[in-house]
């Protein structure tokens, strides 16, 4: 099972804003057992959107998206994603009623910018909202499913919790991942990779192994997929086993383990 984030905004284009969103969602998305393919940024333009959705649909089962949603003219996405789908923008007045309520919780008056929010594609089923305006939206097609959610981080990660992963772990039947990193120093990383060459290369074909390389340690990152997380934590742990055999001399810890708090001051 594949996901694939895009995040729309010229603001993550131009270094104002980091994109905190995707990496949000590839770990919950990971935690549910759902792969990210790929994560994208694009501008507010119709044509990118086109293609990051036409290629999107290629690689994965699962097309997320955020941003470009809000009540302004700069955010195109909800007319994009008619178009996309070729179907109008019809009025729905679930999405209406919720905007009403957020409205008079805070005592102000709807303007015709803020009722447009309640026109969503007529082919989208609408995500509730209980921290803003603009609705999320799941979309079907050829087994595929694709959901725009706003960017504003706390709607997105309530629709994402509470329902777009609850979700879609009933639609599908979730893998399991596990990973497990380890910690090595004293030795750079292409020196590592000659020494543990032939381990490498002879790793079970569910598990994949990531160098990442900073100031004075190089983390190795085996992930493996699979059925069961229990039995993928004993693959990755046996295979942890034969590295020990290898570079006894240069592994210090794991996971969150730091230099510090490893070394004995006599």
């Amino acid at each position: 099972m594949f996901a694939e984030i895009i995040s729309i905004g010229d603001e993550l284009l131009i270094g104002q804003v980091v994109n905190t969103n995707a990496s949000w969602m590839a770990a919950r998305l990971n935690d549910a057992g759902i792969r990210v393919k790929q994560i994208s940024a694009i501008s507010d333009e119709r044509g990118l959107i086109f293609n990051a959705l036409n290629e999107a649909l290629l690689r994965a089962d699962i097309i997320l998206l955020t941003g470009g949603l809000g009540p302004t003219k700069d955010d195109i996405t909800k007319s994009v994603l008619a178009e996309y789908f070729n179907v109008e923008l019809i009025f729905n007045e679930d999405v209406f009623e919720n905007i009403k309520n957020i409205f008079g919780k805070h005592g102000r008056t709807i303007s015709d910018i803020n009722r447009d929010q309640a026109l969503i594609p007529a082919n989208a089923k609408p995500i509730d909202n209980n921290f803003g305006t603009a609705p999320g939206m799941w979309f079907e097609r050829d087994d595929k499913i694709i959901v725009s959610m706003p960017g504003v981080p706390y709607e997105m990660k309530a629709m994402m919790e509470h329902y777009i992963i609850p979700e879609l772990q009933k639609r599908f039947t979730m893998g399991a991942i596990f990973h497990k990193t380890v910690l090595t120093t004293g030795i750079g990383e292409s020196a590592l990779a000659e020494k543990i060459e032939s381990w490498e290369s002879n790793l079970p074909d569910n598990i994949k192994l990531a160098y990442l390389p900073k100031p004075g340690i190089v983390r190795l990152r085996l992930s493996a997929f699979g059925k069961a997380t229990d039995q993928l934590e004993k693959t990755i742990n046996r295979e942890i086993q034969k590295l020990l055999l290898l570079i006894p001399e240069f592994i210090f810890g794991y996971e969150d383990d730091t230099l510090e708090k490893k070394l004995v001051i006599f």
